[in-house]
């Protein structure tokens, strides 16, 4: 899972207070001159957010494949991570079973995998699995799956009014999706030195290449091309509940978009006949119509039927489709995006600004959807994104883009006059029988009293910083997750399986990789900070190591040299060969390390204000985090009837103070 934290209004990126007049002169003449007198075909600097000289595709069929680890390696590298989380009687055992494992079941299964993987060189090995797991699963999508991404809000206040705001981020949307479309979307590149690689002459280079090519011309500017193949999963895209097992809708020609407005639906073109992306002054038209419409809030709003078990659901959903609904399920699955439109004021209380973007009360919500974009009355903005479909590096390439164009450029200003030209506003209207409004009401009352168990809280450390971290010559990443395993240990006096996901973008039909951050060093370093056993010059040398060991797991990670992906992968090759399942796989060691009592992940971006996700486990915490220039921040959840995430916060910030200690002089 993705993540992310809080990074306050206070200490934005620099940016000007006001805009000179010149700017809002040129902008409105820009304007004036590409849509003021509507024509068939529009600037093209109006249809497109990028035109890219580099095809957006044009690093993918040259990327490296993600390697299938040696087994031996995998063997030691699981041994490594169960160390520090079981007894000496219990390790012991485990030794045994994996040895046992390495050298004789788990044989047979690499031979498989590495047949399998050699057969199937346009992915990866672990792709296809991945999203089996997922769509498989019955959990319900909001707590359990689907993160949270909030905007900052823009430093022109004017400019986050609702419908203002709602109209920029449309716009900037689609244009993304056209750029994409006409595959000219810049292509998403790592470069180790931006100043030497993200250049014209790196895309001169590189786009001349075949695309056979294209990845090594990179490669000798030291730039990785990442995997986009997840992109496609952006728009248009729905998940179906199907019984069993859910699927994934697409339709990479819709025009239409769906918004949400007090548990109604509306439906408008964003798109003409031509092709052409509507006005700003029409898109701004619709929406107004929208906003104006008087409608009150739908008593039976069929969205909350989107937060239940999967298998659930399907059942209702077929029941809807087979009373009437099958056209108006259509037209909301293939939506280019889920626009929801809701009355709440949140009064930059953060709690509020986590609940209502991670769950609210489920009442104007779709989230089925690949890419819902929620803004509140007050002009709090995020995305709230179904997590099959694809991993972090898409949603925040969106999301960057988006915020950096609404907020910079945007196409529609507080005196923007709507147009009531091609208004094309369509309100779609459920048939809701005596069953289906049960289906409802029943949805109603159990997502709350769901939502009622949750417990979400934030912190906000400014006494360390990742500026602080780097000069001092520690990973930044390695002392937050330090914090969490100080944190869990002061809380409980033990440690658990620690999840922190790591991209594997780098490859071909990369997705996740399960970085351990919980060692035997961390919980050395842990014992001797809470028993005060040690100085601080000998807690300061066990940091370091802790730092050393933290930032060579996550290169392995990221270069696909975990072990959670490839022995999930051997089980799945077990299974789908009617060979038998090792018993490791049964084994007291495995299932606990894989309870992900602390589940993490990290997102760092001056453009997010707020973000997080759902324990994995009813006994865990979901902790979203970030070091920041000027502060260290994590949003963490939990449920209240096993834990308590404000005592965590608590136990945080104490352990966060105790490193700033040791680091200091």
């Amino acid at each position: 899972m993705l993540l992310m934290c809080f990074y306050s209004l206070n200490n934005m990126i620099s940016l000007k207070k006001t805009v000179n007049n010149y700017y809002f002169c040129s902008m409105i003449l820009r304007h004036k001159r590409c849509y003021s007198k509507r024509s068939k075909v529009f600037d093209a600097n109006y249809q497109y957010i990028q035109r890219s000289k580099v095809p957006t595709m044009h690093f993918q069929k040259s990327l490296p494949r993600l390697p299938v680890p040696e087994l031996q390696k995998t063997g030691e590298r699981y041994l490594n991570a169960l160390k520090p989380i079981l007894s000496k009687g219990q390790f012991a055992e485990a030794e045994g079973r994996t040895k046992d494992y390495v050298e004789s079941s788990g044989k047979i299964l690499q031979e498989n995998l590495i047949k399998k993987d050699k057969s199937s060189k346009h992915t990866s090995y672990i792709s296809e699995y991945w999203f089996d797991l997922y769509l498989r699963d019955r959990a319900a999508l909001p707590i359990n799956y689907n993160p949270l991404i909030v905007f900052q809000n823009d430093l022109k206040p004017a400019y986050n009014n609702q419908l203002v705001r709602a109209a920029n981020i449309v716009i900037s949307s689609a244009r993304f999706l056209s750029s994409l479309r006409e595959q000219i979307l810049e292509p998403e590149v790592y470069h180790m030195n931006p100043k030497k690689s993200n250049t014209p002459l790196f895309r001169t280079v590189t786009g001349l290449l075949p695309e056979t090519l294209s990845w090594y011309g990179a490669y000798l500017f030291k730039a990785f091309p990442l995997d986009m193949s997840q992109f496609e999963g952006l728009f248009g895209a729905t998940r179906i509940p199907n019984l069993d097992k859910d699927r994934i809708l697409r339709d990479p020609t819709s025009k239409h978009i769906v918004v949400q407005k007090n548990g109604n639906f509306y439906t408008f073109d964003l798109f003409d006949v031509n092709g052409n992306l509507l006005s700003p002054g029409e898109i701004l038209g619709n929406l107004t119509k929208i906003v104006n419409d008087a409608t009150p809030f739908n008593d039976y709003p069929v969205g909350v039927l989107t937060c239940q078990n999967r298998d659930t659901w399907a059942k209702q959903r077929d029941y809807l489709e087979a009373t009437g609904n099958k056209n108006v399920l259509h037209k909301i699955d293939t939506g280019i995006l889920n626009l929801v439109l809701d009355k709440e004021v949140l009064n930059d209380d953060k709690h509020q600004i986590l609940k209502h973007f991670l769950h609210g009360d489920g009442l104007n919500r779709w989230f089925d959807k690949s890419i819902s974009v929620i803004i509140t009355n007050d002009g709090y903005s995020g995305v709230n994104f179904e997590h099959s479909w694809g991993d972090g590096v898409a949603v925040l390439r969106f999301f960057e883009d988006i915020y950096k164009e609404t907020t910079t450029q945007p196409f529609v200003h507080p005196d923007t006059k709507p147009l009531d030209s091609n208004i094309t506003v369509t309100k779609l209207e459920f048939t809701l029988d005596d069953t289906s409004k049960e289906f409802v009401a029943k949805a109603k009352k159990e997502y709350k009293e769901w939502c009622d168990t949750l417990s979400i809280d934030y912190i906000l450390y400014e006494g360390l910083n990742k500026e602080d971290c780097k000069k001092l010559k520690v990973s930044p990443d390695c002392i937050m997750q330090l914090g969490f395993q100080a944190a869990y240990h002061l809380l409980y006096g033990k440690y658990v399986g620690t999840y922190e996901s790591c991209s594997t973008s780098a490859f071909k039909h990369g997705r996740t990789e399960t970085m351990r951050p919980c060692t035997v060093k961390t919980k050395q370093f842990c014992d001797s900070l809470h028993s005060n056993s040690c100085s601080k010059e000998e807690l300061r040398a066990m940091l370091t190591e802790c730092s050393m060991g933290h930032m060579q797991l996550i290169k392995e990670a990221a270069m696909g040299q975990g072990f959670d992906r490839h022995m999930f992968a051997l089980k799945k090759i077990a299974e789908e060969n009617n060979l038998h399942v090792p018993e490791l796989y049964d084994s007291h060691e495995y299932k606990f390390l894989n309870k992900s009592i602390l589940s993490t992940s990290t997102l760092s971006s001056p453009s997010v204000l707020a973000g997080g996700f759902g324990p994995v486990d009813k006994n865990g915490f979901g902790v979203g985090y970030s070091a920041f220039p000027d502060k260290l921040g994590a949003a963490v959840t939990s449920y209240k009837p096993y834990n308590d995430s404000s005592k965590f916060i608590e136990a945080l910030h104490k352990s966060f103070l105790d490193i700033t200690k040791i680091l200091s002089n």
